[in-house]
């Protein structure tokens, strides 16, 4: 017959190959088992072999044998060595002998590094090489990202890495990854062995921090924030300052200044309590990103700073996010610690690419807060929809409440602006229209903002990166002229 000949096995070694490979194949996949690049450089060696003896020598010569049995020898010796490796892996290296844990902080910071450790346990006869690597979803970086280890058998192996944050929410780890290379290194395993733990990634203070350091220091002109000159007496002490030239000599503090040798003078402020109301848009609008930062990041760092500043100065504040729904609501009150409170309602609000209702967010802000407010509104505007709702609805608040709409401005329309004003005439033509688009976007924003100011409406335009200090500042000038 034809097909047993040795000259059709020997001019085919292709196929030679592909029969004696089928059922490590289907075994291989059986057990979960992957070749490595070890094994397919293992399988070049017969099958270059094969070919140069089916290209140089015929039937007829008396070398053909000999090389054929040679080859063949080969083959079954690379064949019982991969099988060998792979029945050890896949039987004496599953899943069920690793198991894992993890010991984790339970809450995080933003921009924060965080220890974790990893507990590998091994059980069975024999050790294997491994790379573990822990279940970190995208926007986090450890530090190393992966261990590249030798695991003995029985053992008990602790693995310590750091990780880095740059979202905010409620983080699940669930799983540890575990890549098990065999005895020989012929095969690898892949092994996802459940491990269960939860990360609450709350918003960086640290600026918080900052302004209790520089407020003691007198030195708040660093963080951009400027003195508002109280209208009228105001008779609670909030702190002990350097004398400047404007002060009335009759709030010198003599005893502090002769313990100084240095002119002290005392500052006061409103014993009234006012109420400040923040609504924070989580809509399609406040998706843009800048320097790899989102527009409802640096909406809700700027909350948590002017909310502790509110609170320390006796003022109580509450907070309001919506999208397409109200996702919280957190009632208005005083004292430093309910801080704590609008931290955790904040950590895991997010921009969705959903429609705002600011009918439902400011019908739900008249039922819960009767009491007469200053409604911060953070947000941002480009088109008709939302901007028709603002200047409707917040418009109605000028009786009950005051309101101050705080716009975020996009670096990517004003960019497109000044790219095109500093480049030369030849370059000016490709970016006409995408200039003109952005020009009329900008001369409609300010048409808008123009009608908030004419219904009664105190209006901010910001850039996101600059909304911390513009923000404080625009609360203590309302505080010092008593607008609410």
């Amino acid at each position: 017959m034809i097909t047993g000949s040795p000259e059709f096995l020997i001019n085919r070694p292709v196929i030679l190959l592909a029969l004696m490979a089928l059922p490590l194949f289907f075994v291989a996949r059986r057990l979960r088992l992957f070749p490595s690049n070890r094994t397919l450089a293992l399988v070049a060696i017969p099958f270059v072999l094969a070919i140069m003896v089916s290209r140089y020598l015929t039937v007829d010569s008396p070398w053909t044998w000999f090389f054929y049995a040679t080859v063949l020898a080969i083959d079954l010796a690379l064949l019982s060595a991969v099988v060998i490796d792979g029945l050890m892996t896949g039987f004496m290296l599953q899943a069920k002998h690793f198991s894992c844990s993890r010991i984790i902080g339970g809450t995080g910071s933003q921009g924060k590094k965080y220890p974790v450790q990893l507990r590998v346990v091994k059980r069975g006869g024999i050790g294997c090489h491994v790379v573990v690597r822990d279940d970190l979803p995208s926007g986090f970086t450890a530090t190393p990202e992966q261990f590249n280890t030798k695991l003995k058998a029985q053992s008990n192996t602790e693995f310590e890495y750091e990780y880095v944050s740059d979202q905010r929410g409620k983080v699940d780890l669930n799983t540890v990854y575990i890549k098990v290379s065999s005895p020989l290194g012929l095969w690898r395993a892949y092994h996802e062995i459940p491990t269960h733990s939860s990360i609450n990634v709350y918003p960086d203070i640290q600026q918080i921090s900052e302004y209790d350091l520089l407020a003691r220091t007198n030195r708040l002109s660093l963080l951009g924030m400027r003195r508002s000159r109280s209208i009228g007496q105001d008779n609670e002490f909030e702190r002990l300052r350097d004398y400047t030239q404007d002060d009335n000599y009759k709030h010198i503090d003599w005893r502090s200044t002769a313990r100084r040798q240095k002119l002290t003078v005392r500052d006061y402020q409103s014993n009234q309590s006012q109420q400040l109301i923040f609504m924070i848009d989580c809509g399609r609008m406040m998706t843009g990103t800048h320097e790899n930062t989102n527009m409802i990041d640096h909406a809700i760092n700027s909350m948590l700073m002017l909310s502790y500043i509110a609170l320390r100065r006796g003022d109580s504040v509450g907070l309001i996010t919506f999208s397409n729904k109200v996702h919280n609501f957190t009632p208005p009150k005083s004292g430093v610690k309910h801080i704590n409170r609008l931290l955790h309602a904040t950590f895991d609000q997010s921009a969705n690419h959903v429609e705002s209702r600011f009918d439902e967010a400011f019908l739900y802000l008249r039922n819960k807060c009767p009491k007469r407010s200053l409604v911060i509104t953070i947000t941002n505007l480009i088109d008709e929809i939302n901007s028709s709702q603002v200047k409707q609805h917040m418009s109605v608040l000028s009786g009950r409440h005051l309101p101050f709409a705080v716009l975020l401005r996009d670096h990517s329309m004003f960019d497109a602006i000044e790219e095109y004003e500093d480049a030369s005439p030849e370059i000016r033509d490709d970016h006409l229209y995408e200039a003109a688009a952005a020009a009329s976007i900008l001369s409609w924003r300010h048409q808008l903002i123009n009608d908030l100011k004419h219904r009664g409406v105190l209006t901010m335009d910001v850039f996101p990166d600059e909304l911390t200090a513009s923000l404080v500042n625009r609360y203590l000038e309302i505080k010092a002229r008593h607008l609410l």
